[in-house]
């Protein structure tokens, strides 16, 4: 099934992909997500390896099951053909209730058919405070999206 926008991007349509990624993580529905790639597809999560759907569901579901509210947001980097380059920032808590910032970086191929096909994901934690956290909005239980109106990557400093 196709995964409009399809490949070759142009700025529009990447900033569009981007949105519907950060849209379906945000989402922590592990199942969701995996739908947006190809049912082979790699990824390099840090220093995890995953190959196909069937995979990226277990990472994820095993990811938000130790990353309690967490609410991401990503930002074009760059874009050709079927490239795109990302940069991104979440906030989560442990079970302690130690908080994190997650920065990173991300390269994602697509198929022509609009599913990724390759994610390499580089990311970096730093511990933050409650009173530091910068992603703030309501969950409102129909996939928790990021109103349109929260500043973005930029306008956070991040």
């Amino acid at each position: 099934m196709a995964r409009p926008p399809l490949p070759p991007f142009d700025h529009d349509s990447a900033l569009l992909k981007v949105r519907l990624a950060e849209d379906g993580w945000n989402s922590r529905d592990p199942e969701r997500v995996a739908l947006a790639y190809t049912p082979d597809s790699i990824w390099r999560n840090r220093s995890t390896f995953v190959t196909g759907r069937a995979a990226i569901v277990d990472f994820l579901t095993a990811k938000w099951q130790r990353e309690h509210d967490y609410r991401l947001v990503k930002g074009l980097w760059a874009f050709t053909g079927n490239r795109i380059a990302v940069r991104f920032a979440y906030e989560w808590h442990d079970d302690d209730g130690q908080w994190w910032r997650s920065y990173g970086n991300e390269n994602w191929e697509f198929a022509h058919d609009g599913e990724m096909q390759r994610r390499i994901a580089s990311i970096n934690d730093v511990a933050i405070t409650a009173g530091d956290r910068l992603l703030h909005w309501p969950r409102d239980g129909a996939g928790d999206r990021r109103p349109d109106d929260h500043p973005g990557l930029e306008e956070l400093g991040l």
